[in-house]
């Protein structure tokens, strides 16, 4: 049996109230199921992008470590 749009159309049009809200549901149904059939990750470049940006993290928190204890110092001062 050759579904085509048009074809579902012409059953929809033909469905009570009832089996209307099935249809709606059934639909929900199969968008939220769609959502977990989404290509899966790369994990290896996900642990690269990860390794990277945790690098980058360090560098930056070491070059400012620097100006936070100053405003830290200033902030006993005060």
């Amino acid at each position: 049996m050759q579904l085509t749009k048009e074809k579902l159309k012409q059953e929809i049009d033909r469905f009570n109230d009832d089996q209307l809200k099935q249809v709606a549901e059934f639909i929900e149904f199969i968008k939220f199921r769609s959502r977990f059939n989404q290509k899966v990750v790369d994990l290896d470049q996900f642990a690269s992008l990860y390794q990277e940006f945790a690098q980058e993290d360090r560098e930056l928190a070491e070059v400012g470590i620097a100006d936070y204890i100053e405003q830290l110092q200033k902030e006993d001062r005060a």
